[in-house]
């Protein structure tokens, strides 16, 4: 980022205040567990759910487990996904877009193919289907189904843009010079879409948080006894209303985290790409102010003496 986009980043409030969330919620996420002495496995017999207090911050479950060690360890796990999830679906999808819109012919058809049946399937289904034959297997296994299926729509831009860019004369002179595609793909296609990409990729964590919480919530996602903030909420919905620190805790950080990646990727946006309709819209109100006037300077009069005639 030069310094004229982070300018503009710094002078979206929205954009600093989602990228503040951010590392807020990063550092309570993974700092905030060395806070107290409970785990997320622990287990307080003696204390079954109880509100908030000095011992237990967020108060306890059903079983006496501590909420705010529970919050956090699933506000941990849903980060993690997010973030392998966006950024496996990124890479698979800046080089299959690249390499679709630079060879064109039968690999472009063939990957637009391909794009064009993933994006028929319901994937939301398939994932629910699939997910319990992978209960047996890490929960990388999880992250990999999710990224499978989240690439396609940011291929079809990355190959559009790859289109427009061999027409440069920059490529074209690195194919005279017999320079291998893989590199100029690498070297000069793919560093002259990175804004965009760094973008999507940034909203891409949010949506792939959403995804995440959705299918724990039905059962399809992280599995016991690990949480995550789909399990949390959906443990806690029963409960809401009679016991509401078992649901608002985790519910409260998720709505927070996606507003804030909203924010984030809104500033970048803005700031990556001076053409969006945003940036423009923020400079057409900027040159419609009216000017402030210069300050006036007062009129000084000069008293001439009066001319002197030859007569007198």
């Amino acid at each position: 980022m030069n310094r004229i986009a982070l300018r503009r980043f710094v002078r979206n409030t929205n954009a600093v205040l989602g990228a503040g969330l951010l590392l807020l919620l990063f550092l309570l996420a993974f700092a905030g567990p060395s806070l107290t002495h409970w785990s997320h496995t622990d287990i307080d017999y003696t204390a079954l759910r109880q509100p908030p207090s000095a011992t237990h911050w967020f108060g306890t479950n059903s079983i006496g487990q501590d909420v705010y060690a529970q919050v956090l360890r699933g506000l941990q796990k849903s980060l993690l996904i997010g973030l392998l999830v966006a950024f496996l679906a990124t890479v698979l999808a800046s080089f299959a877009g690249a390499c679709a819109g630079y060879f064109g012919g039968w690999t472009d058809r063939l990957t637009t193919l391909f794009i064009d049946l993933l994006l028929v399937f319901p994937a939301f289904l398939i994932i629910a289907i699939v997910s319990p034959r992978l209960r047996s297997a890490n929960w990388l296994a999880f992250v990999g189904l999710l990224a499978a299926f989240g690439w396609m729509l940011t291929a079809r831009v990355v190959r559009s843009m790859t289109r427009s860019l061999i027409a440069r004369d920059f490529v074209r002179a690195a194919r005279l010079m017999g320079v291998h595609p893989l590199r100029i793909i690498v070297r000069h296609v793919l560093p002259h879409i990175a804004s965009f990409l760094i973008v999507d990729a940034t909203i891409a964590v949010g949506g792939a948080v959403m995804s995440e919480t959705g299918l724990s919530y039905f059962g399809f996602g992280v599995q016991p006894p690990d949480v995550s903030l789909g399990t949390l909420i959906a443990d806690g919905t029963g409960a809401a209303l009679t016991y509401p620190w078992m649901f608002f805790f985790a519910a409260g950080l998720l709505v927070v985290f996606v507003l804030a990646v909203n924010f984030l990727g809104d500033g970048l946006r803005d700031a990556l790409d001076p053409t969006s309709d945003r940036a423009r819209g923020r400079r057409a109100s900027r040159a419609r102010r009216p000017a402030r006037p210069a300050p006036r300077t007062p009129h000084r009069t000069e008293h001439r003496a009066p001319e002197r005639t030859a007569g007198a």
